[in-house]
């Protein structure tokens, strides 16, 4: 029976790596604990430069590197000294025989794959930076945890010189490193064949689809208090998003915080005018574009925003698609809000947000980019999809089909295509009516689409700002009338946008009673006729855009 050691004095030491920070420090912490360094090419040379002495694995293998560095460590004489398990009488005869000397530490890090891929780098290029010798050291080293311990990241370099102190690596310190190593080949791995998967396969739906992640924090809990949660960023991908937003001020992120700060920017990062959301849990209650010529564009789309549903924006979660500005953090300032998340936060803006105690600040990375493609877990497995980015043939007004009533005049139209465009961010089925390019009125998540006809309807005329005692919102399209709660009938006069198709003219006839003036929809219902009639025969407008529709499951 074989027992494995449980602390290995460190004697001898294989050290390449490609990121080369902190190297010089470690390799002359080694030396000076008299540990022997055997190193490769560029990283023997800094060791070198440094004034620590080192055996290049030429020296070792007796083969000088080769192929403009693609071999130089695939040798009997290096994978020996890192595979022989020093609990194995045989294997340590073996390495006597040939004259092995085994390695008691290995520390390599990878060519820096992913970066390559990021910075636009040609085909040839980023296939040079494929490793295999690095990936093949690291593997050999982790299976091999029982004699050898692996270190592949610059931040632990501190630990490996604590270890050398104190008499070496202990079993629990090597396993461990070792779970980390594998991991790290993994999500390496995982990088090149998603990459190598989107250049060289034709199909639709490449045979492997890779998703790496990478443990960034543990949160307090996830949705509910019983549910342990943490945070994983994607190692996979150069695109960072909201995971690598920065938190400039407030308590740590919780799990729903994350959960509606990414549909906030899904939903404001939709529109390319300024634009801002306000979410409340995952769906919009608050949605708009800033009006042309407004003094503070995204202050203006804010105050549009939040006004489209004040109530349901206490404790809500807001995004801006540009950086907020003073004026925005005056209004924003007197909402208790959970999370503003930005591509940028003016000074002036900063003062006066960070005055406020438990309002987290999320700024997004420079290169922030909505995903291209989703992935959403299902028992057993995993659905994937192309990322609705508008790109349907039907979301240009262009190629929209007037089949009622007079064709839009450039205000209304413009409503219309904010409308179309805004109904991507509730949960399906989803009812969206708007007016100056805002939100009024949000019917989403009901399983009907007469529930959410008469949802939008309610909340446009009940959830208003003058029902709050909040700024005045005159009602749209000149309306004046309010119900009896005092609350503007901003319905009368707004345009409406339906995620999918009527099934029914009674959902339609639901908005044209409550003052529609008019509709875009999809169309490609078995009754799309008994729809465009009951449109004629109220006088609205409809516009179809030829089936292409936007649900939102989430």
């Amino acid at each position: 029976m074989t027992i494995q050691l449980d602390q290995i004095p460190v004697k001898r030491a294989l050290v390449s790596v490609y990121d080369k920070t902190g190297l010089a420090e470690l390799a002359q912490g080694l030396a000076s604990a008299g540990v022997e360094i055997v190193s490769t090419g560029s990283t023997a040379a800094m060791i070198q430069a440094a004034g620590v002495p080192v055996t290049e694995v030429a020296q070792v293998t007796g083969f000088p590197e080769v192929l403009g560095g693609r071999v130089k460590t695939l040798h009997p004489f290096i994978h020996s000294g890192i595979l022989a398990d020093k609990n194995v009488d045989d294997h340590m005869a073996q390495l006597a025989e040939h004259d092995i000397a085994p390695f008691d530490l290995v520390v390599v890090n990878l060519y820096p794959f992913v970066q390559t891929v990021a910075s636009g780098a040609t085909q040839p290029e980023v296939i040079e930076q494929i490793d295999i010798g690095g990936p093949t050291m690291v593997r050999a080293t982790a299976k091999n945890h029982g004699s050898v311990a692996i270190v592949t990241n610059p931040q632990a370099y501190h630990e490996i010189l604590t270890a050398v102190a104190n008499g070496g690596f202990s079993l629990a310190q090597r396993q461990r490193l070792a779970v980390e190593a594998f991991a790290h080949t993994a999500s390496y791995d995982t990088a090149v064949a998603t990459w190598m998967a989107e250049q060289f396969d034709d199909a639709e739906h490449p045979a492997y689809a890779g998703h790496a992640l990478e443990l960034k924090e543990a949160l307090r809990y996830g949705e509910n208090p019983h549910q342990p949660a943490a945070l994983y960023t994607t190692a996979t991908t150069p695109k960072p998003g909201v995971a690598q937003a920065k938190l400039l001020h407030g308590k740590a992120m919780s799990f729903n915080n994350y959960v509606d700060a990414d549909a906030a920017i899904r939903a404001a990062f939709t529109f390319t005018d300024p634009a801002v959301a306000v979410i409340k849990h995952a769906n919009p209650c608050g949605l708009a574009v800033a009006s042309a010529g407004a003094q503070d564009a995204i202050a203006d789309a804010h105050a549009k925003a939040h006004a489209t549903d004040p109530v349901s924006a206490f404790g809500g979660v807001i995004a801006a698609n540009r950086p907020v500005s003073a004026a925005m953090a005056e209004q924003v300032k007197d909402i208790f809000t959970e999370v503003v998340v930005a591509p940028a936060f003016t000074p002036e803006a900063l003062e006066i947000l960070t005055a406020k105690k438990n309002i987290r600040l999320l700024q997004l990375p420079d290169d922030f980019a909505l995903d291209t493609k989703e992935f959403k877990q299902i028992s057993g497995g995993m659905l994937v999809q192309d990322a609705d980015m508008y790109q349907a043939p039907g979301d240009n007004p262009a190629q929209w089909e007037l089949v009622a009533g007079e064709p839009a005049d450039e205000e209304t139209m413009r409503d219309l295509v904010f409308a179309w465009e805004a109904v991507r961010a509730p949960k399906s089925n989803a009812i969206l009516l708007a007016a100056h390019q805002a939100a009024v009125g949000i019917g989403m998540g009901q399983v009907n689409r007469l529930d959410s006809c008469r949802l939008a309807i309610e909340r446009a005329n009940t959830l208003g700002a003058a029902s709050t005692g909040a700024q005045e919102v005159s009602a749209p399209g000149g309306a004046e009338n309010v119900d009896g709660a005092g609350a503007p009938d901003r319905a009368t006069g707004s345009v409406a946008a339906s995620d999918a198709f009527f099934p029914f003219a009674d959902g339609l006839q639901i908005l044209i009673d409550a003052g529609v003036r008019a509709v875009v929809q999809p169309g490609g219902s078995m009754r799309d006729d008994q729809v465009i009639e009951a449109a004629n025969a109220a006088g609205i407008t409809m516009y179809l855009t030829g089936g292409a529709r936007h649900f939102y499951h989430g």
